[in-house]
């Protein structure tokens, strides 16, 4: 077992000092072992929680689903079918943002293309449509 600082750790897994103190503090990883002068020396169990909590956020996984997705690996009774499940719950989750997020990308694209981008603001045309509520 291979023992490492939380600075050795943050640049093996690309992220903040400060963020592997907060993902302590939010109950993600254990608090790692200090050394005599107080250093924080993280194990390879550590590191491992780490980059899965890493991994997971770059999926799009809040941190409450998170901690849910580590607690399942150690609850008894757990199978594969029930992190399925929550991976489909995310994927249709997203699929549903992407859609809302294309609607607005339309509104705002409609709204720009009927401004001259010239003129008064008194007389804009995006700001008329905000204000009237005239955006679909």
């Amino acid at each position: 077992m291979r023992n490492r600082t939380i600075g050795t750790v943050a640049r093996e897994i690309g992220v903040r000092i400060d963020t592997i103190r907060f993902y302590e503090r939010q109950g993600l990883i254990d608090p790692p072992p200090r050394t005599q002068a107080g250093y924080r020396v993280y194990g390879t169990e550590a590191v491992r929680r780490l980059r899965f909590v890493q991994q997971a956020k770059e999926l799009g996984f809040s941190l409450k689903e998170i901690r849910e997705l580590l607690a399942l690996e150690t609850s008894p009774g757990t199978s594969c079918a029930d992190v399925r499940a929550r991976a489909l719950h995310k994927l249709e989750t997203i699929d549903r943002r992407i859609r809302e997020l294309q609607k607005i990308k339309q509104a705002l694209s409609v709204l720009s293309e009927s401004c001259p981008g010239k003129g008064p603001v008194g007389q804009c045309t995006i700001l008329d449509a905000l204000r009237e509520n005239a955006i679909h």
